[in-house]
This record gives C-alpha cells, sequence and structure tokens, in this order.
C-alpha cells in the first residue's frame, strides 16, 4: 500500500503542478512530457517488486480482468494509487499554488517530500533485497527522479535534495539564509524513506551482512 501511495503521489504531484499554472506553449508541453515520463520510469521501476509497477487503475482493472491480480488486490491497488494523488495535490494546494508567495516552511516540506521520493527509489532500486533485475537500471531510475523533481519543484527553491551541492554555493558566495533548510528538510526525508521502506517491505533477516573488513 505504500508503494502504491508513493507512485500515486509521484504522478499526482507532476500532473497538478503541471495543470495548474504549467504552460501550453511548445517548451511548456515539453517539460510536461518529460516530467510525466521521468516520474512514471521511476513509479513503475520502484513498485516493480512489490507490486508490479501498476500507477494507473485502469491499467490495474484491465491487470484484473486478465486474471493477473485478484479483485481485493486490485481494489487496494486503487485505494492507494487514489490516495496518492489526492496527498499529491494537497500538498501542492496548500503550500505551492502561488510561487511568489512560498515561504520558509512550504520550501521545507518541499524539501521532504524530494528527499522522500529521492531516498524511496534508491531502496526500491539498490538496497532491497527483492529488487531482481530492477538493481540494472537504479542509476537510470535515481537520476530520473531527480529530473522529475526539478521540472516540478525548480521554479520554488532550485530543488535541492543534497546538501552538498546546497552547501558549496553557500560557502563561495558566503549566503548563509536559510541554508538549514536545505539540511533539515533532506534529512528528514531520508529519515522518513528509509523507516517507512525498511520496516515495511524489507524483513530484518533478509538484510545482507556487513563483511568483517568493513567493521
Amino acid at each position: 500500500m505504500t508503494g502504491e501511495i508513493f507512485k500515486g503521489s509521484v504522478s499526482g504531484c507532476v500532473l497538478s503542478k503541471l495543470k495548474d499554472n504549467g504552460s501550453t506553449t511548445p517548451s511548456g508541453l515539453i517539460g510536461a512530457s518529460l516530467a510525466h515520463a521521468f516520474a512514471l520510469f521511476v513509479a513503475v521501476s520502484v513498485g516493480a517488486n512489490i507490486s508490479g509497477g501498476h500507477v494507473n487503475p485502469a491499467v490495474t482493472f484491465g491487470a484484473f480482468l486478465g486474471g493477473n491480480i485478484t479483485l481485493l488486490r486490485g481494489i487496494l491497488y486503487w485505494i492507494a494509487q487514489l490516495l496518492g494523488s489526492i496527498v499529491a495535490c494537497l500538498l501542492l494546494k496548500k503550500h505551492f499554488a502561488l510561487s511568489t508567495n512560498v515561504s520558509v516552511w512550504n520550501v521545507l516540506v518541499f524539501k521532504i517530500v524530494m528527499t522522500f521520493g529521492l531516498v524511496y527509489t534508491v531502496y526500491a532500486t539498490t538496497v532491497d533485497p527483492k529488487k531482481g533485475n530492477v538493481g540494472i537500471i537504479a542509476p537510470i531510475a535515481i537520476g530520473f527522479i531527480v529530473g522529475a523533481n526539478i521540472l516540478v519543484g525548480g521554479a520554488f527553491d532550485g530543488a535541492s535534495m543534497n546538501p552538498a551541492v546546497s552547501f558549496g554555493p553557500a560557502v563561495v558566495s558566503w549566503t548563509w539564509t536559510h541554508q538549514w533548510v536545505y539540511w533539515v528538510g533532506p534529512l528528514i526525508g531520508v529519515a522518513i524513506a528509509a523507516i517507512v521502506y525498511d520496516n515495511i517491505f524489507i524483513v530484518e533477516n533478509t538484510h545482507q551482512q556487513l563483511p568483517a573488513t568493513n567493521y
């Protein structure tokens, strides 16, 4: 369920942001198509080893008609997909409806959400012992979630999810205004993603023991 909610949130975030104040110019449409492509690629990739990558209720219905999933599982997927879309739209409507009025707290929330998505993707494609062949595309999936976040949130705060990336320019320009946001937000997002994925999708006894030489 958590995986489906995350996937619904990724797709919902992109759709809400681009529909609300996106441009219908050729460049705007290109941005919309790229954001959707990136987000969908990541959503399917991170859910492949959990649910088979269901993102769209229509696709889930088709899988049910084909006898590939049970009715109960299909209903649960639908609920999670719709919840994810609602959560994403609520976040954007409440915090980022007008980019000119974005406050430091709005940015903090967005940092948490973006970094959660990034680390969830890392866990699903590299850490999860059940990742299987999905691990092959981990670098692409991770790059695409960053790209989708930048396309959706770059106008708000630069969409930095890496404290090191924010720290370097601050040192060079000696500008430390709200620097804490670029640390606190990502670290909270990381913690939530790690706790959620580790405790819901990774069973304790499936962790790989580190070699003794690493201690």
